[in-house]
């Protein structure tokens, strides 16, 4: 009997291990995408020139190298001190071809481009195997636009008409329609904002990503209600957009917050829903997302200092999230997430980190 027991509690323990191990991997990415395709899983993320890795268990992970290993010339048209440091990339497979979505941006700026590149096979070996950029799909200009084309996520809607949804820090996550090509806006063009945070309009709108300089006194730039409103000190922070179908609703997740500084980072997954791909979202509380509204499934933990830039895929029949975060045990290193979501009765996502 004392054996049976015992080997009871060693299962638990060696259980409870796997789940725990088993939320993150040992690998360095920021901004992850992922796809499944032919039995083998693909991570995408920002990198020189963009990284892809391959896995046949979602455990041991391959570095396939740069999709980009020079940068494409139009680039240069965007950023003239572009170094081919390529942003957060979204991955689809359609129609027999590979769209990889990606941003070409300078920092803290909107002098910002979204581009496609396609591809027939994401085998490295196969002689099929070949990138073929299709060049920006839209752009945003200091100056011109109050939007920043970046963080790319493509998403259908019930009718199968394909939707952009982007964008970081200034007007906040914008959605556009594409046409049939997925590689230009669909014409007579659909634009709309979809979610937003209030943010400091002292600043220039050439430089709205400074908007959420945590430096800044938001106490003497606000009243006490209008911060409370604000939901946050870090103010204007909001970007990385995925949209995400279940059960009739479009879930959309985002990023609140600071990413890109390691152990200083704030991070946070919020999520919104809607019954049509162009809102209104709102929060699990009923708060539309273009007021500020949205609802917190990952921030920091014991282990972790920040949780963002998120993504969710089903995979096997289980639902993921798929985000970066940084490390506490490892110098603020940036690592992949992978958590199950749970959902609760109503239909709302929860997601438990260790």
């Amino acid at each position: 009997m004392k054996k049976i027991v015992l080997s009871a509690f060693l299962i638990i323990i060696l259980s409870v291990t796997q789940t725990v191990s088993a939320q993150y991997r040992d690998i360095i990415v920021h901004d992850p995408v992922m796809i499944e395709h032919d039995g083998m899983y693909y991570i995408f993320n920002t990198d020189f020139g963009l990284k892809m890795w391959s896995s046949p268990d979602l455990d041991n992970w391959t570095d396939e190298g740069a999709i980009f290993p020079e940068a494409p010339e139009w680039t240069f048209d965007v950023n003239p001190d572009f170094k081919n440091h390529m942003w957060a990339p979204d991955i689809t497979y359609h129609n027999g071809k590979f769209y990889l979505f990606y941003s070409v941006s300078a920092f803290g700026r909107n002098t910002s481009a979204i581009a496609v590149a396609t591809n027939t096979t994401l085998d490295t070996d196969s002689p099929d195997y070949k990138w073929v950029d299709h060049g920006p799909v839209i752009r945003s200009v200091p100056g011109r636009d109050m939007w920043n084309a970046i963080d790319p996520n493509l998403a259908f809607d019930d009718e199968g008409h394909p939707w952009l949804t982007f964008g970081s820090f200034w007007m906040g996550i914008k959605i556009v329609r594409l046409d049939d090509s997925l590689t230009k806006v669909y014409e007579p063009q659909t634009w709309r904002t979809i979610a937003a945070r209030h943010r400091d309009w002292k600043v220039d709108e050439r430089d709205a990503g400074d908007a959420a300089n945590p430096e800044l006194n938001y106490a003497e730039l606000y009243s006490e209600d209008q911060l409370e409103a604000n939901q946050t000190m870090q103010n204007g922070a909001i970007e990385a957009p995925f949209i995400f179908k279940k059960n009739g609703y479009y879930y959309l997740l985002f990023s609140w917050d600071r990413c890109c500084k390691g152990l200083e980072s704030s991070y946070k997954t919020v999520v919104g829903r809607a019954k049509n791909v162009m809102g209104p979202y709102v929060d699990k509380a009923g708060n539309k997302l273009i007021h500020g509204g949205g609802t917190v499934i990952a921030s920091e933990t014991d282990r972790w200092a920040a949780v963002g830039h998120p993504a969710a895929y089903t995979f096997d029949g289980v639902d993921f999230l798929v985000a970066h975060a940084y490390d506490k045990n490892d110098d603020g290193k940036p690592k992949l997430i992978l958590a199950e979501i749970t959902w609760d009765e109503n239909g709302w996502p929860s997601v438990e980190l260790n």
